[in-house]
């Protein structure tokens, strides 16, 4: 099951007025949800996994699905979606190189990145700030990944191919993303 979601995807919540605050990032405008919210991938929208129940893609893949896929080529920069800090910055199993962002009770991950990373631990950000990569499908000289394709070679993470994989967990329950955008 494949979702489109329109370019600078700002979903309108029933009975909630779109916010007309906006974030201005490398030179593009990016629009603030109703929810406070920025859309993590500007420029890319299509869902290609969403949250919840799913077939597994690969070996290793949970059949439920704790965010959402979206495909973008290695390299392309992601931003923070709300002001926080860093709290995580490693390879982390099927998530492959991780980078988490927290605020409030907020904690959102950004999954199969590019291990070359740009943010540290402890670090504050804010929204709309540029915190990492998308990472390639392969990675190499891991310790300890037990995650590999077709062809034998190592994967960052359950992956079949780059994209960012969205996880939001609030009091560390595992919400899905597009409720926030």
């Amino acid at each position: 099951m494949v979702f489109l979601i329109p370019i600078f995807f700002m979903p309108t919540v029933l009975g909630v007025q779109q916010s007309s605050q906006n974030v201005k990032i490398q030179e593009e405008i990016i629009q603030k949800n109703p929810n406070g919210f920025v859309w993590p991938l500007p420029g890319y929208t299509r869902i290609s996994s969403p949250f919840g129940k799913r077939v597994s893609p690969t070996t290793g893949a949970s059949s439920s699905h704790s965010g959402v896929d979206i495909p973008a080529p290695p390299g392309t920069k992601f931003i923070a979606v709300n002001d926080g800090v860093i709290t995580f910055r490693q390879f982390l199993g099927a998530g492959g190189y991780t980078i988490t962002l927290s605020f409030d009770n907020f904690k959102v991950s950004y999954c199969h990145c590019d291990p070359n990373f740009i943010v540290e631990v402890g670090q504050e950000v804010k929204q709309g700030q540029v915190i990492g990569m998308v990472g390639p499908k392969n990675v190499y000289g891991v310790p300890g990944n037990i995650y590999f394709d077709s062809q034998g070679n190592p994967t960052n993470g359950a992956t079949t191919g780059p994209h960012l994989h969205l996880g939001i967990r609030i009091d560390n329950s595992y919400q899905n993303p597009l409720d926030f955008f």
